[in-house]
């Protein structure tokens, strides 16, 4: 077990190759994954092993080009993969700057609905340190973001943490809140193993749209009217709330560097992940990098 808890200054980079592989939850498409190391200032970057030329995705808010139910980024060929936030939020989790994905389809594989698959992973294999300092993005004012009755924003603090809420119309469900500040290896204890949820009554609907096509109970938590069917249960009581602090720490690590600020999403999804960093970006005088 690798101790993370120093949360080096320094740009980091897996020792070694590793090898994942699994379904794809929207697509049903068996995939497989390889994680290259990649040198300081690299990026993350994912290349479509199964298309030949222009496979290069650059894994940042400026390339996202869907946000139905996932987080989906394109290069300017058109070229997209699709889920890639749980890994994203496993390599955030894990000060993970640089590295190499390549995937030989659409979608990054669900394993079991969470992150912990792709944390487990890296933690076989050593976390190398690069030469080169970590770029941190210092968010320097409030910025907010609404849509109806959700919200994301991003405020200036001395280190990341994270407030969301959600509310759902399941008396399972309901209204959940959870607030974390990720420090001393936290996100695997906490967060890592929340898993992607759904709900019976949608599950049709979703199919007959071409999406979930991958989805069971070995990769979801689906929410009956009156139980829950995973014969397992819940992982964490505010299981619903955790794994959508997941998926926002995923869809953040696409600024293209570890924030340095406060977020708090009310019932926010990756589609208002995505226009906050939008949001950010837009000016200049909203951040630094330190």
């Amino acid at each position: 077990m690798i101790d993370r808890s120093n949360n080096s200054n320094m740009q980091q980079t897996i020792s070694e190759p590793v090898s994942i592989s699994g379904i794809g939850l929207h697509s049903g498409i068996d995939v497989t994954m390889q994680l290259y190391p990649a040198e300081a200032d690299y990026g993350i970057k994912f290349v479509r092993k199964d298309i030949r030329d222009n496979n290069v995705i650059e894994a940042l808010w400026s390339n996202v080009s869907n946000t139905k139910l996932s987080t989906t980024i394109s290069n300017q060929y058109g070229i997209s993969v699709s889920t890639i936030e749980h890994l994203m939020s496993a390599l955030s989790g894990l000060h993970i700057d640089n590295i190499k994905i390549e995937i030989d389809g659409p979608e990054v594989p669900i394993m079991d609905g969470s992150s912990i698959k792709f944390v487990d992973l890296i933690d076989q294999i050593s976390i190398k340190s690069l030469s080169k300092r970590r770029k941190i993005l210092k968010v320097k004012k409030n910025i907010k973001v609404e849509n109806n009755d959700t919200s994301a924003e991003l405020k200036p603090n001395n280190q990341f943490s994270i407030d969301f809420e959600i509310d759902f119309p399941s008396k399972l469900v309901s209204k959940q809140s959870c607030q974390l500040q990720l420090v001393n290896g936290n996100y695997k204890t906490d967060i890592a193993s929340a898993r992607t949820f759904g709900f019976e009554r949608d599950v049709d609907m979703l199919r007959s749209n071409g999406l979930a096509l991958g989805g069971s109970l070995d990769n979801a938590v689906v929410v009956g009217e009156s139980k829950i069917l995973n014969s397992d249960g819940l992982r964490f009581k505010d299981e619903f709330v955790r794994h959508k602090i997941l998926d926002s720490i995923g869809d953040l690590y696409l600024a293209g560097a570890p924030i340095q600020g406060y977020f708090f999403g009310n019932k926010s999804g990756h589609n208002l992940n995505n226009l906050l960093l939008r949001t950010l970006f837009a000016d200049q005088d909203n951040y630094e990098y330190i």
